[in-house]
Parts: structure tokens; C-alpha cells; sequence
């Protein structure tokens, strides 16, 4: 019998007999299985005492990375319940290290290994924190395409070249793993034959429950622990403060009359928004019902009225004097980029958006790190994949109502140091903002 790989699948040269014999964790039909269950696939011949040609696996040659790290105990933990069956995700707050948690797997596993990130920032600190064990570290991503023994690539082009890269490596790592569930990107570990898998992640559960396929894929949560938990050794204590602001008498008559729009059109139209798809199906209705097209242009204009309210930048203004004459270092966060721009001409603050060129984001958030600079203000750009350097204070000027993007935006102020941190949400007063900011904290 033989088992090889052949773009995506596990091809099984041999006996139908012998194989009606054996006991699989899995339903057998025909002569080939996915990639991903290549793993069960081995492991069940041999437990059965079938001999076979395993010719699967073609892997990457070159150094193994030998790291040695001294892991924190709740770390250590996270890699023992891992290592029970090599598969399955572990979930760890922002700041709690990781990258850390997946470098010792890679020392664990010993073999070539693929890791797999969603941003090019992601790839240049995974690169980074490798090299500094002396180790050769290739790059798979849209700017260039070098294996190595072990080699950092974006969601992107590994999916674009999953059946290549299928059967190169024994270990794939997928940080920030909750890209993975995504229709696309589940891709890449069903034509993966790596028998090893690990999930780093922070937030674990989707809006759209999609989480749910990383069971299939990876094996599910092994670990996971929560901010709370961390907090006062591992993790700054830290408070929570809502400032709830005012619309201007203009700000409140403009937002009373788009919001009418949209709750008039979902009265009269029969449109449900009930579950994650809800708003989503109203958009794809707009699409061929002026009607629906009108009332989501009246919804966004309403919420941007009580994102940007004057009123918040007052309240901001109030804030910075207060955290400068504290010597903190405050991260100002909000959902758009016209909002940034605003506050960093205000207040001469240095912005980060998404069309930030990546040497000016990497010479600001350097800054930031030197203290020449006490406060940046980012749209959702830093919110994930970005490594931001120490802050204690973290301010919400608008957001939505992900759980996600709040534990993000969290984590990022809650990194050791000698003042507890604060995070400020500001929200407008009477407008569906307030509805948002609790299903952020629920």
C-alpha cells in the first residue's frame, strides 16, 4: 500500500480489503482522503499494523529552530494541552504572549514549519522574533516567495498556493486564527497534509459563528485563558469609563432625521434584521431596491453624526490635558479615517490609517516607543496584527459592536507597567451608539 499526495488530497494506492479492515476516525469514500486528514489516515494503518509506502510528505529542508524558551506557567500550560495531540487552537488575551507559546511548538514539533499570518506587519514580527535565534526564516507572501525550513506567509497567498506549499511542511501555525473559519481561508488546512496544527488567537469566536469549523480544521480550543485572569502579574490592572456625550441642537435634528429614514423603511418593508446576517441581507437588497439603498445611506449618515460628534472632541480635548499632565501614553481609536485626520489636525497628533505607508506607520509607532511622541491616533488598522508599543490609556472615540475589536483595543493598553491602565469610551448621548457600545461589553 501507498499513500501520496496529489493537489489537495491523499491519494490510497493498495488493497480495498485491507482497508475495509481498518477502524478510521473518519468516513473512508473511494481511494483518496482530504489533505487534512492525513494525520488520522497514518496513524490508524499503523495502529491496524498495516504496511505502506508513506511518500506524503516532501518536506522543506534546512535547520530546525532551537529556542529554549522560559514560558510563564498559564504559556506552559497552553503548550502541554497542545502537545496531547498536536492539534488544536489556543486563545491567550493581547500582551499575553503568543508568539511565544507558538515558537516553543515549532521547537516542540521539530520539523519544517508554516506559519501562517494575515499581514505583511505579522510576517516582519514573526520574521523578527525567529531570527533572533539564529535560524533561517523564509517568507511566502505577495512580496516575495522563498521556503525555508520554516517560513511565514500571509492568509493570502497561502490559500492562492495551497496545494504547492500542501505537503512541504509537518507543522502549520495559523496566528490569528479566526481568519481561518472564513469561507476562503478554511481552504488552506483542508489541502494542507501537516499532520501538527496550532491556532493562536485572542478572540476566538466570530459574530457569524463560523469559529465553529476550526473543530474540523485544527482541533478546537485546548487552552484558553481570559484578560481578567492575567491581570495584576502578567497583565496591567485596569479600568473601564464611559463618557457619555451630547449632540449639538443641529447634530441632533440632522441625526433624528436619517435615523427616522431607516427605522421607517424597516417598519413598512417587512425586513427582518434579526442574526448576523440581518443588516447583511438589507445591503444585498439594496442593490435592486432604491427604497433600501436610501435607508442604509440615512443609517450610515446617522451614525457618523454621533461617531463624530463635536462634543466627543471636547471631551477629548479635556482628556489628553489630563493624561499629558500624568505623563501617560494614550492610544486614541476610532472606526473611520475622516475622524483620524480630524483629531490628529486638532490636536497635532500623529495618525495611522490604512494607506499609511509602512515606513511612516514603522518610524510613528517608533517614535511612540522613543517617547517622542505621547499619544497616536489609528482607525481599525491597529486593532490586530500590528505590534504596538507600551500604552496605559486607551480611548474609544467610536467603534462597532464587535467583542472582538474591543478586546483588541483593550489588550493594547494592558501590557505591565507602573500605572493601572484606563480605557475611555466615548458615546453619544441617545443615538444607536450607546446600543453598540453594549453589545461590545456584553
Amino acid at each position: 500500500m501507498r499513500l501520496r499526495y496529489d493537489h489537495g488530497t491523499v491519494r490510497i494506492e493498495g488493497s480495498q480489503e485491507t482497508l475495509d479492515e481498518v477502524a478510521f476516525p473518519f468516513v473512508l469514500d473511494g481511494e483518496s482522503v482530504g489533505a487534512l486528514q492525513y494525520g488520522a489516515l497514518r496513524d490508524s494503518l499503523r495502529a491496524a499494523g498495516v504496511e505502506f509506502d508513506d511518500e506524503v510528505l516532501d518536506p522543506v529542508s534546512g535547520p530546525r529552530l532551537s529556542c529554549s524558551l522560559s514560558l510563564r506557567p498559564y504559556q506552559s500550560e497552553a503548550l502541554r494541552r497542545w502537545r496531547s495531540d498536536e492539534r488544536g487552537v489556543v486563545v491567550l488575551p493581547t500582551g499575553a504572549g503568543k508568539t511565544y507559546v507558538g515558537m516553543a511548538a515549532i521547537d516542540t514539533v521539530g520539523g519544517p514549519t508554516l506559519v501562517v499570518v494575515p499581514t505583511l506587519d505579522l510576517v516582519d514580527q514573526w520574521r523578527d522574533e525567529l531570527a533572533r535565534f539564529e535560524v533561517p526564516v523564509g517568507e511566502f507572501s505577495g512580496r516575495t516567495k522563498d521556503l525555508s525550513s520554516i517560513t511565514v506567509a500571509t492568509y493570502d497567498s497561502a490559500y492562492t498556493h495551497a496545494t504547492t506549499l500542501g505537503n512541504r511542511f509537518e507543522f502549520v501555525l495559523f496566528d490569528e486564527v479566526h481568519h481561518l473559519a472564513a469561507e476562503s481561508y478554511r481552504r488552506i488546512a483542508e489541502r494542507m497534509a501537516a499532520p501538527a496544527r496550532m491556532g493562536l488567537t485572542a478572540t476566538y469566536e466570530r459574530d457569524d459563528g463560523a469559529h465553529e469549523r476550526l473543530v474540523h480544521l485544527l482541533g478546537g480550543k485546548v487552552y484558553e485563558i481570559g484578560t481578567d485572569d492575567l491581570t495584576g502579574e502578567y497583565l496591567s490592572t485596569y479600568t473601564v469609563e464611559r463618557i457619555t456625550v451630547e449632540l449639538t441642537s443641529e447634530e441632533r435634528e440632522a441625526y433624528d432625521e436619517h435615523a427616522a429614514v431607516f427605522r421607517n423603511y424597516v417598519a413598512f418593508s417587512n425586513v427582518s434584521l434579526d442574526g448576523p446576517d440581518g443588516y447583511r441581507n438589507l445591503v444585498v437588497r439594496s442593490g435592486n431596491d432604491p427604497r433600501a439603498w436610501r435607508a442604509i445611506r440615512a443609517k450610515e449618515t446617522s451614525r457618523k453624526i454621533a461617531f463624530n460628534a463635536e462634543s466627543k472632541l471636547d471631551e477629548l480635548a479635556s482628556l489628553l490635558r489630563e493624561c499629558r499632565e500624568n505623563d501617560d501614553r494614550i492610544i486614541v481609536f476610532t472606526r473611520y479615517n475622516d475622524l483620524v485626520h480630524v483629531v490628529a489636525d486638532r490636536f497635532l497628533i500623529p495618525s495611522i490609517t490604512y494607506k499609511t505607508p509602512t515606513d511612516e506607520r514603522r518610524s510613528t509607532l517608533s517614535g511612540f516607543k522613543a517617547g517622542r511622541y505621547d499619544a497616536i491616533v489609528s482607525s481599525q488598522v491597529l486593532d490586530e496584527g500590528v505590534d504596538v508599543p507600551d500604552a496605559n490609556v486607551g480611548i474609544i472615540l467610536s467603534g462597532t459592536g464587535s467583542e472582538r475589536e474591543y478586546r483588541q483595543r483593550l489588550g493594547r493598553i494592558l501590557r505591565p507597567s507602573e500605572k493601572p491602565a484606563r480605557l475611555y469610551e466615548l458615546v453619544s448621548a441617545d443615538t444607536g451608539e450607546t446600543r453598540t457600545a453594549d453589545r461590545r461589553r456584553a
